[in-house]
């Protein structure tokens, strides 16, 4: 058997999205800025999709920006609040210690240019209130990124009410909600939010294609300069086919989120419970409020890395984190983030969920991960150090 928990790294593809992208690839191919025929049944199209998103982020459809992903929204809604905060004098940022590194990058950057960040705890439970934002903001502040949920340890933060102390405090507010869209109820009117990111292949469309919301009347920094594409914001001709498989992929996901969601809710329990019962093991990041899918332990006395090798080789696609930092030797900043030491941090896995996992498949993670943790301590000097009182467990 081979499973495929690693849902929060990529999706597969679903039918509905690649069955919306082929005729954009084979009949309907023209570019959307030409005057013909072929090229304004594009535009057509790129206007329909563009309805389709803001339909199901509760917006108006001038107020998305396709973009080539995640990444490229955080930065773009990062840059543009710091380029319109420091044209008032305003250099001040607040986001949380456990960020993509899509926007903790960013804003690095930024910190060279002379801006201040303040990086907000997010203690054990990986969550940050928003009274510790409301705490945080000063009157030089110009902007809070807050992610909507963690893309490792999954849990939700609370963004409705951080977007209302932001609203109230006259401050933008952007999230990061690649994890969550999809799989959470978003209304970014009725939930304060000024500026979102999303990514397509995190819901079964295509991989390359994502958008920035950005609330009438924020003016938008370009990244890309070039033709006048997404009203003069992101240069380039739009990808047709893979917009298409977005829109079509979002909309799938949004009107079965409420099934999906208990669904999968219930296979991510059912691990947790089970892994749970593994000696000197942690879930990381409160129990609740997670994303459905999100299922993320440390194993003291083991590596992550062989965890995960021995894994796949018995049918469990996993992972210890973040697919974007995975060629680092170094722990997890959400975990050290969250409290958890560099030892225990470096024995991490997440396994993350959808709706095409079968109990049969969860089953099968449950009776492999203890078997591949004993196997792996039983060969460890570390384990055995534990085991015999030369070092302390951290883990209870």
């Amino acid at each position: 058997m081979q499973v495929y928990a690693d849902n929060a790294a990529t999706t597969k593809m679903s039918r509905t999205a690649i069955d919306a992208m082929l005729p954009y690839m084979e009949t309907t191919y023209g570019n959307p800025s030409s005057l013909h025929s072929i090229g304004q049944e594009a535009a057509e199209a790129l206007a329909d999709a563009r309805a389709t998103v803001a339909a199901c982020l509760g917006c108006e459809a001038r107020e998305i920006i396709f973009t080539s992903g995640g990444s490229e929204a955080d930065n773009q809604a990062i840059v543009s609040a710091a380029r319109l905060g420091e044209k008032k004098g305003k250099k001040h940022i607040i986001t949380t210690a456990f960020e993509h590194h899509a926007v903790l990058h960013t804003l690095k950057k930024l910190e060279k240019e002379g801006f201040e960040v303040t990086y907000l705890d997010v203690h054990e439970s990986g969550l940050v209130t928003a009274d510790e934002v409301k705490a945080a903001i000063r009157p030089d502040t110009c902007l809070v990124t807050v992610m909507y949920a963690n893309n490792e340890i999954g849990t939700i933060q609370p963004i409705p009410e951080i977007g209302a102390v932001c609203r109230e405090a006259g401050v933008l507010f952007h999230t990061d909600a690649v994890q969550a869209v999809g799989h959470l109820h978003i209304n970014v009117k009725e939930q304060n939010i000024d500026m979102l990111s999303l990514s397509a292949h995190k819901f079964h469309g295509p991989k390359g294609i994502g958008v920035l919301y950005a609330k009438k009347g924020i003016i938008l920094t370009n990244l890309i300069e070039g033709g006048a594409q997404e009203r003069g914001k992101r240069a380039g001709t739009e990808n047709i086919p893979a917009i298409m498989g977005m829109a079509a992929a979002l909309k799938e996901a949004c009107d079965h989120i409420d099934k999906n969601a208990a669904y999968v809710g219930a296979l991510r329990d059912k691990l947790i419970a089970e892994l749970s019962k593994i000696p000197h093991s942690a879930l990381n990041g409160a129990v609740s409020p997670r994303l459905p899918g999100n299922v993320n332990f440390c194993f003291e006395g083991i590596e992550g890395e062989s965890l995960l090798l021995l894994l796949d080789a018995k049918g469990v696609c996993a992972s210890s984190g973040s697919a974007c930092t995975s060629g680092s030797l170094d722990p997890s900043h959400v975990l050290l983030a969250i409290g958890r030491p560099h030892e225990v941090a470096h024995g991490s896995l997440r396994l993350s969920l959808c709706e095409n996992n079968t109990a049969e498949e969860i089953e099968h993670i449950c009776q492999v991960v203890p078997e591949v943790v004993a196997y792996l301590r039983g060969m460890s000097p570390v384990w055995r150090d534990l085991q015999t009182g030369k070092r302390q467990f951290i883990l209870k």
